[in-house]
């Protein structure tokens, strides 16, 4: 049987041990929280997915040395933005010969380094060990078994293929990939164009907004994805436009979710205080701002929503902003 480590126990990292768990792989799970792991170890993650109950196979602990031992594969779903840092501390307890897979979806803050970038530089994990997951994955729906697809890319198709067997479940269906760019810059730029459909759902405005953010906002991100070496094809896949679609729709996306606060007239510090969770587009706009001028790719929605993040501007600014701009050949 295939055994894998989960480090971390929010909701995505607790919805995929669940999907892992369907497939037949054992799972154990680290938390740095005991009363949450207790609560696992009883069958449930009331705080990340209230009403759940976890599958058998899966078991939590407080010692990474414990949850990591003998693991075939490991999965790191912690915020993107603490990675480095607990990598640090966990790198020497991963096995040499797993593989690892990321289900963060971010820019390294300072660096604008992408998750497997961090994951090879701390962790000193070989490319072909490294895996990347990404597509539609609300988790609240996918711990509630509804029926989603998602992309396993690694390098190294065989590892690709070894993860892909090890969450394939009646309700979750894995497509492989190599292109491990492109699955992450695709991961990370639609946080950052979901609080822009956000903030427009907000102050009101319809469909035909949100629509033309969502085309303009997907431009965006294949845009960097081919500057940085991703292939075009998989921006239209479910690692681009799938995930993209996802989470600018969805009220179960945090990222939409806090961009509609902001619409609604609210200031970041005021929505970050009344919700619980990451909402990643806020911490990694900058970040991934600084990676496309960086790679002179020209990005007008996340420079616009990294100036309301960071700078103050109103959304009814950004809508002004984005709409005086010159007008272009739209594949340009």
């Amino acid at each position: 049987m295939t055994t894998a480590a989960v480090f971390g126990t929010g909701s995505w990292g607790t919805a995929f041990s669940a999907v892992l768990a369907d497939s037949g792989t054992s799972v154990r799970m680290w938390g740095r929280r005991p009363e949450l792991v207790d609560q696992i170890n009883a069958g449930s993650n009331e705080d990340y997915l209230p009403g759940i109950r976890l599958p058998e196979g899966i078991r939590a602990t407080t010692d990474p040395a414990e949850a990591a031992e003998g693991a075939d594969i490991v999965v790191l779903a912690v915020p993107s933005q603490t990675l480095r840092h607990n990598l640090e501390r966990w790198a020497h307890h991963l096995p040499r010969d797993a593989a690892v897979v990321s289900l963060m979806k971010g820019v390294e803050l300072g660096t604008t380094k992408r998750m497997s970038e961090v994951i090879a530089e701390v962790g000193g994990v070989e490319s072909e060990r490294i895996v990347v997951v990404s597509g539609p994955n609300l988790a609240g729906e996918i711990a509630l078994k509804q029926p989603a697809a998602s992309v396993v890319a690694c390098t190294d198709h065989a590892t690709a293929e070894r993860v892909a067997d090890a969450c394939w479940s009646t309700y979750f269906r894995p497509y492989t990939l190599t292109d491990v760019v492109g699955c992450e810059i695709g991961g990370a730029v639609k946080n950052v164009v979901a609080l822009a459909v956000g903030m427009a759902e907000g102050m009101g405005m319809g469909d035909n907004s949100k629509a033309s953010l969502i085309t303009r906002g997907l431009a965006e991100t294949t845009r960097l994805g081919v500057a940085l070496g991703g292939d075009p094809a998989t921006f239209a896949g479910l690692a681009g436009v799938g995930d993209l679609v996802a989470t600018c729709s969805s009220p179960l996306s945090r990222n939409r979710t806090f961009g509609v606060n902001l619409g609604h007239g609210m200031a970041v510090k005021e929505v970050e205080a009344v919700t619980k969770q990451t909402a990643e587009g806020v911490k990694s706009c900058d970040s991934i701002l600084q990676l496309a001028r960086e790679h002179d790719v020209y990005v007008p929605i996340i420079e616009q929503v990294a100036a309301v993040v960071h700078e103050g501007r109103t959304p009814q600014q950004v809508v002004e902003s984005l709409l005086s701009r010159a007008r272009k050949h739209e594949l340009e």
